[in-house]
């Protein structure tokens, strides 16, 4: 199968463009976001990685035939899950949270959380494909990106917001001046996920009450999450308030407890740390 068949996108104007693996169908299917800017075009994560995103960029002319635009497209994980960097290793230029630099660096798929079955993936990239064997490639960030980094594309900026409590190394990227923020699995409009191996719920709630500070001083108007659709300010309060609320309670922590010890135990049971 040809990167042109695997992926579909989207565009949102301005630049903007909405990427999915069409293929990939399950809850764990990650928005892929490409922005692009007068000098600097931006990937914000990668999907799985299975076929080739540079290619079904170039293909698609998605970057237009400006012959100015020199710098290599920059792929920025919001965190180092598979389902947002398996596609990391395809960039010249990458970009993570010096949290989960290793990770990436290691080919670490238990931090990753690397955890994918053959019913999710309807139509094999390649013959014989079987998920068991699928694994992210180790990759050596160019880019290690800490609270406050600018990234400049140019005609539009992006801050880096480090929001950890899903992952260690969670990211937003805030475009200020067109009041739009890339979540990752920061926020999304569904169950958020607190866990896993290296989530951790008093960072979580730090970081939601940051999402509700972001809409009552006005400067978020539009969300583009990790997972499902986009949505907007109300909406964003909405969901981290409805977090804040709900993390402290005795059920939601007990639950907290017993799923992050079955996922630590069917994530050390399916990955060997270290190994890629």
């Amino acid at each position: 199968m040809s990167a042109t068949e695997w992926y579909a996108h989207k565009s949102l104007g301005e630049g903007l463009y909405w990427i999915q693996e069409k293929f990939f169908e399950s809850s764990n299917r990650a928005n892929i976001w490409l922005l692009r800017g007068s000098h600097q075009d931006v990937v914000i994560d990668t999907g799985l990685g299975l076929r080739s995103l540079p290619d079904y960029i170039n293909t698609r002319g998605l970057l237009g035939d400006d012959p100015q635009r020199k710098n290599p497209i920059l792929a920025i994980a919001t965190h180092a899950h598979f389902d947002h960097s398996g596609g990391l290793h395809q960039f010249e230029q990458v970009g993570v949270h010096s949290a989960e630099v290793d990770a990436l660096a290691n080919g670490d798929n238990f931090e990753t959380v690397t955890w994918l079955s053959d019913r999710e993936i309807v139509q094999a990239p390649w013959p014989g494909w079987r998920a068991r064997e699928y694994r992210v490639n180790a990759v050596q960030p160019t880019h290690i990106l800490q609270e406050g980094d600018v990234i400049n594309l140019g005609d539009r900026q992006l801050k880096v917001l480090h929001m950890p409590g899903h992952s260690r190394g969670s990211i937003c990227l805030h475009d200020g001046d067109n009041k739009m923020l890339f979540s990752g699995d920061v926020v999304y409009d569904g169950a958020m996920i607190d866990w896993l191996p290296t989530s951790r719920v008093s960072d979580y709630v730090s970081s939601c009450e940051r999402l509700v500070g972001l809409v009552d001083s006005e400067q978020v108007d539009q969300v583009m999450p990790g997972h499902y659709h986009t949505f907007g300010a109300k909406r964003l309060h909405h969901i981290a308030s409805g977090y804040i609320d709900r993390a402290g309670t005795c059920p939601a922590r007990f639950s907290t407890f017993a799923w992050r010890t079955l996922a630590g135990l069917a994530l050390r049971a399916s990955n060997t740390r270290g190994v890629c």
